[in-house]
């Protein structure tokens, strides 16, 4: 199986890519094709288990780069494409929607439509086994209320520039099923978390404050909820899908560990309390800040379509997923420190009227 990753230097795409790499399937290795542009958020470092096998390759070139897309078609001839590249904070949309259009609108488009000439010229065996798996977020469902559930029928309700970016790209992945045949799948996926996140983000950016002993900002009084999700999980689920999720539909994947985000911190605060004391509990550095513009109260992903239907189940409890993410942190500042010394945490995405 030739695999195509895009975005495969990322958080969830790297952790994809090691999967790939490192799992056979019937004996057989997956030959895997990374395409990254390396932004920020792009680490080689991520890849350092994997980058010297043979059945890995790496092309830095950017999706929205037709040229550079329609020569990975032609020389690698992927049997399945898993489609991970985009900007993803929200924070960062906020400030600056404009790469977030170009990368996850009109970098879909063009990743799309490559895709399609690719595969209309494809003999009949090939053309049946090709699959384009395009990675979304539970973003695109907007805000749930107390209770309920984000299903694969709920209707798209994005709040940020950065999920209805991604809405827009579902939209136009199923379009080109709908249109031209293309054999698509689709996964929205809940917040993901686990080694290798670049710390911007609330997990990895409270584990790297509290080891350092600075400020923990906590968004409003962080009462929001989201639905936890081990990133080894996901990428389980990701490689489950494309093999075996039905063409033209849409696979939600969920933990079901639904955290308020001051439960999450106050919980890493304690497991480092644990693993690396301090002079005084870490609890203590919590600081609550101006919300985010637009913030959704509460997501929570029902999964049951993927569980019952391609038989995938989360291994990790958030309790356990957490201890082991704190853990690789502590363990692997190789990894983390050049990141911060580019990104030392700073607020991102407030509107200026809220910073007055």
């Amino acid at each position: 199986m030739r695999v195509m990753v895009t975005g495969g230097a990322g958080f969830i795409g790297s952790a994809l890519v090691r999967h790939l790499v490192t799992n056979p399937v019937q004996g057989r290795e997956h030959c895997v094709l990374n395409i990254d542009k390396l932004t920020y958020a792009g680490n080689p470092a991520s890849l350092h288990s994997v980058s010297g096998r043979g059945n890995y390759r790496f092309m830095q070139a950017d999706i929205c780069d037709r040229a550079a897309m329609e020569r990975a078609f032609a020389q690698f001839r992927p049997d399945r494409v898993m489609h991970l590249a985009a900007e993803s904070h929200v924070d960062r949309s906020i400030t600056g929607a404009s790469d977030f259009m170009a990368t996850n609108v009109m970098g879909t488009f063009t990743l799309l439509d490559v895709a399609r000439d690719y595969w209309q010229r494809l003999p009949a065996p090939e053309r049946d086994r090709f699959r384009f798996l395009h990675v979304s977020t539970d973003e695109v469902y907007g805000s749930l209320g107390p209770q309920g559930l984000f299903a694969e029928t709920t209707p798209y309700d994005p709040s940020s520039p950065y999920s209805a970016s991604k809405a827009a790209s579902d939209h136009l992945v199923k379009a080109w099923h709908r249109t031209y045949g293309l054999p698509v799948v689709v996964s929205n996926c809940s917040n993901n978390y686990g080694p290798y996140h670049f710390p911007e983000k609330l997990i990895p950016l409270t584990i790297i404050n509290a080891l350092e002993g600075r400020r923990l900002p906590v968004y409003g009084r962080g009462e929001n909820v989201r639905d936890w999700l081990y990133v080894e999980d996901h990428v389980r689920a990701l490689d489950c899908i494309a093999a075996h999720g039905r063409p033209g539909e849409t696979y939600n994947v969920g933990g079901r560990n639904e955290r308020r985000n001051i439960d999450v911190v106050r919980r890493i605060c304690l497991i480092l309390d644990a693993m690396a004391p301090a002079a005084s509990p870490r609890e203590s550095l919590i600081e609550f800040v101006a919300d985010r513009p637009g913030h959704d109260a509460r997501y929570a992903i029902d999964a049951t379509k993927l569980e019952s239907g391609l038989g995938w189940r989360a291994q990790e409890t958030f309790e356990t997923g957490i201890a082991r993410t704190v853990r690789w942190y502590i363990d692997n500042e190789w990894w983390w420190r050049p990141l911060r010394n580019r990104y030392e945490g700073e607020r991102l995405g407030l509107l200026q009227e809220a910073a007055e």
